[in-house]
């Protein structure tokens, strides 16, 4: 019965409330953040390098010749594919910078609704 009972002592924190909704709302970030990434700017990336798809870019380890990724794996032959990393990369610096301009905004509203007597404190 003590397990029970802890378990509704757990529950009933806000805490556990508040992690949920954390939780809801980083998944739809996460997906707000993908489409941003993957339909508006990585396109704007495509066309800025000349349709480059660096997902094609792959180095056969048998040393065969294969037109593309897909008919490489579709041989099953085994692969580095490098340009899918290079991709992610891409994506991993785009989406980290959006979050950063997010947090500095979020930030700099957070400060400008703060009283006026806490942003004058001084550091001893």
């Amino acid at each position: 019965m003590a397990f029970v009972e802890e378990f509704k002592a757990f529950i009933s924190r806000g805490n556990v409330f508040e992690l949920a909704a954390g939780i809801m709302i980083g998944a739809t970030f996460n997906n707000m953040l993908n489409s941003l990434v993957g339909d508006i700017i990585m396109p704007i990336v495509g066309w800025l390098t000349a349709g480059i798809d660096f997902s094609n870019y792959f180095i056969a380890l048998n040393g065969k010749h294969y037109d593309s990724l897909r008919s490489a794996k579709d041989a099953e032959a085994p692969v580095v594919a490098y340009g899918i990393f290079i991709n992610y990369v891409i994506k991993f610096l785009i989406s980290s910078a959006v979050i950063f301009l997010v947090i500095k905004q979020v930030n700099r509203l957070h400060y400008s609704l703060a009283p006026q007597d806490s942003r004058n404190l001084k550091k001893d």
